[in-house]
This record gives C-alpha cells, sequence and structure tokens, in this order.
C-alpha cells in the first residue's frame, strides 16, 4: 500500500494558482488556500522550488505567539518549541519533526494520549496492560516526556492510566535523541506536549459523546479575556463508561486552568493547574497468556480480561506550573519556567501465570497485590535567547540553566496467608471476575529514590554562507540518584558533556538538506569486577535528510536516514556467571542498535484536503527480543476533505499499518509429540482504519461521527512483554458540539 501512496505523490507536481498567505496575529494563526490543480508529472515534487521565500518578519512574530499561544488549522504545523528553543521553522531543525495538531486530534477524537501517538510517525504504542502504556521509536523506548520543553524521564519508563489530550493544542514529536532538551534518557524521541493558552478573543467550546459500550463524555473549552492585558483558559471533561473488555470501566475528570496576563509591555507572566482523575475498575495486570502447553496459539474472545471484579487502579496527577517571559529591547528575551508536579497512584490488582492446557484451559494461577505510588517532580528552566553578529553576519544563541529533583516511594503488599492471594484459576473462558478480595497485610517491598539533576546548556546557530547554517551546541549535566528499589540500590553519580552538531544547507528558500549528530546517557546501578560502578549507556543518533516547504507553506516533506546506537549498556561479566546475582558483576558491551529511513508530509495538498502521513522503514540489531517485537515497518495515514459540493460537510480516514512481529517463548515440555519444539507468538501485519465524517450545521453547532477499527481486525495489542491482549473490536461514537 505505502509503495502505491509514494507513487502517486512522488508522480504529482502540484502548481500553485492562488493562495491566501497566512494570517499571524498575538494570538492565533490561521490558513486558507484557494486552488490547486493535480497534473501527473514526474519525482520533482520534493526538490523542485516552487514559491518564494517567506517573509522574514512574521517568524519574528512567531516568538511572541509560542509564548502567548498558538492555534494550528489543518494538519501542517511550522514551528516546534521542543527540539532547540531557537526561532526555527520546522525545514530549519535538523532533525525528524512531527506535530499532531489540534485539528487532527479533534477530527479523530484523539483523546487520549495512545490514540495521538498511534498517529505520529514513528512511534509505536506499547498496549502491554489496560492503565500501563510503553512507547518506542528506532527500536528505544522513549521516555522523555515534556510539557512546554520541560519535563524529566518517566519513573518506571512507562506511562500509567489514560491521559487526557483536552488540555493541549498540539502534540510534537521530536526523534532521535535530544541532547540539548534533555540529556538524559533513550535516543528514541521526545514527546513534547503543547497546553492551551488564552486567546485575544472570547471562544467557548462545549462538546458531547456518546460512544460504543455505554461511553459518555463532555468537554467544555472556555478563553476568555479578563481584562486587557489578562486573559484566561479552562479546560473541564468528564468521561465515563465500560469497555470492550470484561469488566473494565473508566472514569475520569480533567480540570485545567490557565491565566497569563501583561505585567508590563515586554513582560508576560503565567500561571496554571491541571487535575487528572482517572479511576478505573477491572484493569488487567498482566495480560493473556499466549500460548498452550503443546506450544500452540491461544484464540481468546477480544473482550477476555484477566482481571477480577474488585481490580482497580486510581491514579491522580496535579501540575502546577509558573513562567514569565520578558523581551528585551535589542531583540534578545528572557523565559523562566517552574513546574511542580505530582502523582498518587493507589492500586489493587489481580494478576493471571502459568500456562494453560489447551483441552481444559486449567494451569493457571492468581496473584493478587496492592500498590501504592507517591511520586513528586520539580523543576526549574531559565533561559536567554536572541541574535548576534559577527564577521558581519548575524547568528542566533539560546543559553539556560535547569533544575529538577524527582522522588518517588511506591509500595507492594501481598495476602500470603488467607489463601486469597494466589488462587487456583479456572479456565479462562469461563473466568468472570469472581474471586475473594484478599487482605493485603503481607510481605511489604517497596522503592525510596530520589533523582536530582542540574543542567546547562547552549545552542548557537552560525549563517555560515547565505545558504548554510551550523547549529552547534552541548549540554552539561549533573545528575545523581539515591535510594534503594525493591532491596536493590539506586545509588549512582554521572556527570556528562552531551554535544550536539547539526548543518543544514538551503538549496532553495523552501528545499534544505540536514545532518545532525547528539548523543544522551542513561546511568547505571551495576558494578565491575573492581566494585565500581559502571560508566553510563551512552546513545548516540545520527541523522541526515531532506526537507521542503511548498504551497507557501501549507506543505511540509521530509525524508531522513537515521542511524542510532547505544554502548556501555551492562551486562553480566562472563567470570561471574555462574555466582549468585548478588555477587555477579557487569561489563560495558554494546547495546542496541538501528537504522532506516522515514518519510513524512503533512499539510494541505490538494484545495479542501489536509494529509498527514508517515513511512518508516528501520533494522534493529543488538537484542534479538527488541527485534522481534518491535515492528520494522510502519504506517500512518490520516486524511480529511471538505466536500465542495456538500459546504460544511467533511469526511476522512485515519490508517496505521504495522509488519508481522513475534516473539520466542520457549520450548514444549516432554509429554508432547512436538516436545522440544520452539514456542513463537506471532502477530500477522496488520491494519486498523478509522473513518469520521462531519457536518457543520451553523456557525456554532457541528456534528461529527467516528468508526473506529472498521473492518473489526483482531490484533494482539503488544509482544512487548510474553503477554497481551487484543485491541478494540469496530466501535463507533458521535460528538455533538457547539461554539460559540
Amino acid at each position: 500500500m505505502i509503495i502505491i501512496i509514494i507513487c502517486i505523490y512522488s508522480l504529482a507536481r502540484f502548481h500553485y494558482h492562488s493562495a491566501t498567505l497566512f494570517r499571524h496575529d498575538k494570538h492565533k494563526q490561521g490558513s486558507k488556500v484557494n486552488k490547486f490543480n493535480l497534473n501527473i508529472i514526474t519525482l520533482s515534487i520534493l526538490f523542485t522550488p516552487v514559491f518564494a521565500s517567506p517573509v522574514k518578519t512574521e517568524q519574528v512574530n512567531i516568538e511572541k505567539i509560542e509564548v502567548k499561544g498558538t492555534y494550528i488549522d489543518g494538519y501542517g504545523a511550522h514551528e516546534v518549541s521542543g527540539a532547540s528553543r531557537l526561532d526555527l521553522s520546522i525545514i530549519e531543525i535538523p532533525q525528524s519533526v512531527s506535530v499532531i495538531t489540534s485539528a487532527q486530534m479533534q477530527d479523530y477524537q484523539l483523546t487520549d494520549i495512545n490514540s495521538a501517538l498511534d498517529s505520529a510517525t514513528g512511534v509505536n504504542v506499547e498496549r502491554i496492560e489496560t492503565d500501563r502504556t510503553y512507547y518506542t521509536a528506532r527500536g528505544f523506548d522513549i521516555t522523555n516526556f515534556q510539557i512546554d520543553g520541560v519535563g524529566l524521564p518517566l519513573t518506571s519508563g512507562n506511562n500509567h492510566a489514560d491521559e487526557d489530550t483536552a488540555i493541549y493544542e498540539r502534540i510534537e514529536v521530536i526523534r532521535g535523541a535530544n541532547g540539548l532538551m534533555t540529556g538524559v534518557g533513550n535516543p528514541s524521541a521526545t514527546i513534547n506536549f503543547i497546553r492551551k493558552r488564552g486567546k485575544a478573543k472570547q471562544a467557548v467550546s462545549i462538546a458531547t459523546t456518546l460512544g460504543s459500550w455505554g461511553k459518555k463524555r463532555l468537554e467544555a473549552d472556555i478563553a476568555t479575556p479578563l481584562t486587557e492585558d489578562i486573559d484566561a483558559r479552562f479546560v473541564l471533561v468528564k468521561q465515563k463508561g465500560d469497555t470492550y473488555l470484561d469488566r473494565y470501566q473508566q472514569d475520569k475528570s480533567i480540570a485545567y486552568a490557565f491565566v497569563g496576563g501583561n505585567l508590563t509591555e515586554n513582560t508576560y507572566l503565567s500561571l496554571s493547574h491541571s487535575y487528572i482523575d482517572n479511576d478505573a475498575k477491572g484493569n488487567n495486570w498482566g495480560a493473556n497468556p499466549l500460548f498452550y502447553t503443546d506450544g500452540s496459539a491461544t484464540d481468546f474472545d477480544v473482550s477476555t480480561n484477566t482481571s477480577a471484579d474488585w481490580s482497580n487502579w486510581q491514579v491522580v496527577k496535579n501540575n502546577t506550573v509558573v513562567e514569565l517571559s520578558h523581551y528585551f529591547d535589542n531583540n534578545w528575551s528572557l523565559r523562566a519556567t517552574y513546574s511542580h508536579k505530582t502523582t498518587d497512584e493507589d492500586t489493587e490488582l489481580f494478576y493471571v501465570y502459568g500456562t494453560p492446557d489447551k483441552a481444559t484451559g486449567l494451569g493457571l494461577l492468581g496473584y493478587a497485590s496492592e500498590y501504592d505510588l507517591d511520586d513528586k517532580h520539580d523543576l526549574f528552566d531559565a533561559y536567554i535567547s536572541g541574535d548576534f553578529e559577527l564577521f558581519g553576519r548575524e547568528h542566533n544563541l539560546v543559553a539556560g540553566v535547569n533544575y529538577a529533583r524527582m522522588s518517588y516511594d511506591d509500595s507492594s503488599l501481598y495476602d500470603y496467608t488467607t489463601g486469597y492471594g494466589f488462587p487456583v484459576m479456572p479456565a479462562l473462558e469461563n473466568w468472570d471476575g469472581n474471586t475473594p478480595k484478599p487482605t493485603f497485610n503481607d510481605g511489604l517491598r517497596g522503592s525510596d529514590v530520589v533523582n536530582k539533576q542540574k543542567a546547562a546548556y547552549f545552542t548557537a546557530r552560525f549563517q555560515v554562507q547565505d545558504n548554510l547554517h551550523l547549529i552547534t551546541g552541548g549540554r552539561y549535566n549533573d545528575w545523581q540518584v539515591e535510594g534503594e528499589s525493591y532491596e536493590v540500590v539506586q545509588d549512582a553519580s554521572d556527570k556528562e558533556f552531551i554535544p550536539y552538531l547539526g548543518a543544514v544547507y538551503q538549496f532553495t528558500p523552501e528545499i534544505v538538506a540536514y545532518t545532525s549528530y547528539t548523543e544522551t546517557f542513561l546511568s547505571q546501578t551495576e558494578l565491575d569486577i573492581n566494585d565500581k560502578v559502571l560508566d553510563p549507556i551512552t546513545g548516540k543518533s545520527k541523522e541526515v535528510g531532506v526537507k521542503g516547504e511548498f504551497f507557501d507553506g501549507l506543505l511540509i516533506g521530509s525524508v531522513a536516514y537515521f542511524d542510532v546506537e547505544q554502548t556501555n549498556v551492562a551486562k553480566v561479566d562472563p567470570a561471574t556467571a555462574s555466582l549468585p546475582l548478588d555477587m555477579q558483576r557487569y561489563v560495558g558491551a554494546d547495546g542496541i542498535g538501528s537504522h532506516g529511513f522515514e518519510l513524512e508530509l503533512a499539510g494541505q495538498v490538494y484545495d479542501n484536503l489536509q494529509v498527514s502521513m508517515g513511512f518508516t522503514d528501520f533494522d534493529i540489531s543488538g537484542d534479538e527480543i527488541v527485534r522481534d517485537y518491535t515492528p520494522s515497518t510502519l504506517i500512518k495515514l490520516a486524511a480529511t476533505y471538505d466536500v465542495p459540493a456538500l459546504p460544511g460537510f467533511s469526511m476522512g480516514m485515519n490508517m496505521r499499518w504495522q509488519d508481522d512481529i513475534s516473539r520466542k517463548q520457549g520450548i514444549v515440555g516432554e509429554g508432547f509429540a512436538n516436545a522440544g519444539e520452539e514456542i513463537v507468538t506471532r502477530q500477522n501485519a496488520y491494519a486498523v482504519v478509522n473513518l469520521m465524517a462531519s457536518y457543520q450545521v451553523n456557525e456554532s453547532i457541528s456534528l461529527a461521527f467516528n468508526a473506529n477499527n472498521v473492518t473489526d481486525e483482531k490484533y494482539i495489542n503488544s509482544l512487548y512483554w510474553a503477554q497481551g491482549y487484543y485491541g478494540a473490536p469496530a466501535n463507533y461514537s458521535v460528538t455533538l458540539n457547539w461554539s460559540l
């Protein structure tokens, strides 16, 4: 399918007839274009100049928009804030960047970050449980999640609960190592959530959604000026409903408030707070067994859920952010941000393990636990940015400091005494979740860990020639970890300088070629043969590509080749492999490596047609397990068309496709004809296709219909773990929106 898409696009060259340029003001940007003709010609679209250079003065305004708020109409975005903090357009950044815009999230009801990131080029969403998710890119876990460019790696490398997108204007994905803005983590990607902010004029939107399995959602978004110099934004969400999984219910509440104002003509201060309460019942912990004792694959009903009827997982997140921005008269600016984020989790969980007999379904056991988590993040970031002259040319500079403190305490309790903590399970086909609730008083275990990071960073963009820019910089990180997690000491301390180097060559005002190199690092706690802590894992990311802007920036395209590797990953020293675990020692070795290609298009390709398309193809080396469970080819495609013959009517399709994945699960035991045969779980290539249709009844009222997985594809969500559960079958929703 992707070959057909690429060929059609490659043979198409669009001729511009007339367009209305982007209209910018202090708070919003919109787009409107008139007509294009589509002619079948040559492969030259990505490499042929067709328009004049964008007006430079408009980019100066965009810096103010970034601080005050942005509205992007359509699927093509122009600026990102999480890559370098320089005032650059996407094609000027020497890295792969994707943006999931508010229009795309609204069209396809991408109301949680999992469904939103399903649409992001190169990102794989690993749904291992209902309320715990991992994310990967280029073969590595994504752990860096930021809000408005500020954040720390996820505590455990995964996200808990169903986090809503209602408070975000857009989601930026910077693929590869992002050494300048994070430094710590994997060379995979950084996800940057850009929050909604105030607007110059009052705007009110209220949407109500009814969907399959009793889903009910009410969302209110209110932007209003409070005075001439102060504006505010309020978002409220309430969502409840059952799901396609037996016993699994969701109940989430979101409240968000943003207030910002001008202290002086050049100084802007904002205060915001978000509250997210996700209360899940009947959630699974672990998932379904994927094979029987004879090695054959299980094939349960899509609704099969291993949870007990008393299982629950409540996650409450609070985040307070204070921002101060000041513009100096010499075209320099200062921005400072303080963020305080807390996460409180209370759970009662039921896990199912073992291998069932194919004839009877018996052989499984239950395992119950109570898990509680208290997580706190305090982050401060401040930087200055501006222009300076050197050797007769104008250059750009950003310099900043960052301090972060993250602490988490968690605990696990079990029931070893009543007999309810480890019950014998019936066949999953007959499991209704009915098992006595244990008394969680035994075997207290847990963690008490504190992470601290102090960092200083700089980025300089030098105009070496009229059409050649060099971006160089670095980040010095001082990272400390203290504490203990489940009887394992976490103490580590590292100081690293992380370099960044990139170059952008402008062939025409619309076409550029780029290359970049950057690094990340991860602390380790393993000891070497001399009982010294191993040096950090280093992630190295190299990338080269071509980017282009077409139709006055309405369409952005890019092609990239990347080569990523990790070095000094802890592996058991062969000389100590036979010793007990607490006596084993480690050596640094090469870790995962990956290389491949990405192709992306986003924006308006034809009058009334918005498209977002991503194609990723890569190979993984160094870890056979990761290589097998990671799809090596991903295709993401979203297209929405406003039908001219029916004013106000739009329709579209959102599709993701991945190739086959697998996981080796051991060998068949004695007593079977195929004893000793390797057990391999396989998930064949599949596509999930979603459709939408919407109608603008009048200026204030619109009605939208969404159909997800319309082919009713049955597939295992992930083989990241040895267990798995199925994705949602065909489902539907209708949304009524009133706006003012």
